[in-house]
């Protein structure tokens, strides 16, 4: 009689870490450290130095309801899905996206890591593709994409749509938080205070910022405020360097009305015209 064939749970603490480790090197490059069951780490040493993006959440985390059950959520360029890991583990629904198919490999390799594939579905696909869907989400995580994308405003406009309850943010931005007093208007013949520091503006990346040619802009930190108004969301608090949590805002809505044509030309444009 054969023995019974022995589970992977079952092998020695060794073995099941080497196991894990030729995985994790089958599937490099990394971009997130994961911390998988028995201690394992994707990425323990990063070039952004730190525990990445572990100490990033560990700042946004008391900003984030513990309790998420019947929470739908979308994660904006999940990567390997570190963050869409930890929304679920808060009980919520996730969709992660992101264009990039080794990402989502490693992504859904990990969901069964944790046991969470019942809670996490991941999909390659851009964030403009959510014009072709209606489906709205209670929290839409939106952090490190916004300066990668050719077509920022259009990205923003579409997620703010599609809020419920809370966006978090984040982005590149130029130094400095200064905000000038007064951009309810601006005469044509003194612009000067468009030069102003606090002046909403983004700079244009035309070649490469850190060597890399996918980031176009970075916009100043008075800049990202006036976006997130113009989209119609407000800011609810600043958990840190770059982040910004919002909510949608029914007065700041107003607003979209200004380039409602613009923008229903621009996602009926990708509908194929419906």
């Amino acid at each position: 009689m054969s023995s019974p064939r022995q589970h992977p749970t079952d092998a020695p603490a060794d073995a099941r870490a080497d196991a894990l480790q030729r995985r994790i090197d089958a599937l490099a490059p990394w971009f997130h450290n994961l911390h998988l069951p028995g201690g394992v780490q994707t990425l323990p040493h990063h070039f952004l130095g730190g525990d990445f993006p572990r100490f990033k959440w560990q700042q946004i985390e008391p900003f984030v309801p513990a309790d998420l059950r019947g929470w739908r959520v979308l994660d904006v360029g999940c990567n390997a899905g570190f963050y869409s890991f930890e929304l679920a583990r808060r009980g919520a629904s996730v969709l992660g996206i992101d264009v990039d198919a080794h990402y989502l490999e490693q992504a859904r390799w990990a969901a069964q890591e944790f046991g969470l594939e019942a809670q996490v579905e991941f999909r390659r696909m851009e964030v403009y593709d959510l014009a072709r869907s209606d489906e709205m989400f209670d929290l839409v995580w939106f952090m490190g994409v916004f300066y990668h994308l050719r077509y920022p405003l259009l990205a923003l406009d579409l997620l703010a749509c599609r809020t419920r309850r809370l966006l978090m943010f984040q982005t590149l931005t130029m130094p400095g938080d200064s905000v000038y007093a007064n951009t309810a208007d601006c005469s044509i013949e003194d612009r000067t205070p468009l030069l102003e520091s606090g002046w909403p503006r983004m700079a244009f990346i035309e070649h490469r910022l850190a060597d890399d040619p996918t980031n176009w802009w970075a916009p100043n930190h008075a800049a990202v405020e006036a976006m997130l108004r113009s989209s119609g969301l407000r800011v609810e608090a600043r958990p840190g360097h770059e982040l910004y949590l919002c909510a949608p805002d029914e007065e700041a809505a107003r607003a979209r009305a200004l380039y409602a044509s613009q923008f229903k030309a621009a996602t009926g444009a990708i509908r194929g015209g419906g």
